[in-house]
This record gives C-alpha cells, sequence and structure tokens, in this order.
C-alpha cells in the first residue's frame, strides 16, 4: 500500500456507514456512496492497513447478562512513572473494560461493569485497591448512559 494514501470523503461516507451498521453488507455500502462493492473492499483493506479501523465490535447492553453496575473509577497513582506497571496488572481484572491515561485530578480513570454493588465492592478491594503502585481511587456510579456513538465525519 502505498504510504501516501489520503482518506477522501469516500472513505469517510464508508466509515460513516459501517460505524452505524458494521454488519451492512459492502455491496448496500457500495450503493449508498456510489462506487463498486471491489472498492469499498479496497478502501476498507487500506484502511485497516493505516490503522484507521481496527477490527470490528459488538455493542453489548451488559445489564442484559446481569451486569447492572456500570461504573468508573479515578485512578491516583502512588508515582506516575508506575503508570505502565498499574496498567498491566489493571488488564488482568475482566471486570475492567476501558483503561485511560488522563490530565486532570487522576493518573488513570477506567470503566468498569459488575453485576451488582456488592460484586463493585469486591472487585474494588479484592482486585483494584490490591495493585501496588495505587494509592487511593474515586468511584463514580453510572445511574444511566444517555449516548454512546462515533464521531460522524
Amino acid at each position: 500500500m502505498s504510504k501516501n494514501y489520503e482518506i477522501d470523503n469516500i472513505d469517510l461516507k464508508i466509515l460513516n456507514l459501517l460505524m452505524d451498521d458494521a454488519k451492512i453488507p459492502y455491496t448496500e455500502v457500495a450503493k449508498k456512496v456510489f462506487v463498486s462493492g471491489g472498492t469499498v473492499h479496497v478502501r476498507m483493506k487500506k484502511l485497516e492497513e493505516m490503522g484507521v479501523v481496527r477490527g470490528t465490535t459488538l455493542q453489548m447492553d451488559y445489564s442484559k447478562l446481569g451486569y447492572d453496575v456500570t461504573c468508573f473509577m479515578g485512578i491516583f497513582l502512588q508515582k506516575s512513572s508506575l503508570y505502565d506497571q498499574v496498567v498491566e496488572q489493571l488488564r488482568k481484572i475482566p471486570e475492567i473494560v476501558k483503561v485511560h491515561y488522563t490530565t486532570g485530578n487522576y493518573n488513570i480513570f477506567i470503566k468498569i461493569h459488575c453485576k451488582d454493588t456488592k460484586h463493585l465492592k469486591d472487585v474494588l478491594h479484592d482486585k483494584i485497591q490490591k495493585v501496588e503502585g495505587i494509592e487511593r481511587t474515586e468511584t463514580f456510579i453510572s445511574l444511566e448512559e444517555s449516548l454512546n456513538r462515533h464521531l460522524q465525519f
């Protein structure tokens, strides 16, 4: 692939359609963008090679699987230099689904899914707070997710 491939409006239209529904067939995307199915396939391959597209995912409603508590947690580290070491340990905790290195009050901000508040307490007490390098945490329970979307181009 050419290293100087530039993303154009057709690429952006393709991405917008697939972000709305990743299961839409390339032939249908092609009709809506007024290009051939082969063009969509080639462009998606280039976007994957560029690292713009990193696979596809399912959007889950975790509450339907018994995970009724979603929370966010700010983590204060003993030293910023412990970030990589702490993240390595956080990756081992299955309830943690997102980890961000942040500016502001917290060194790390994470998203967690738990079955209930007891499960959250157990994850916090028995897993997260035992990670070496974490000084303290601050937890925010989500009452409702009102928006979850991709950027539109």
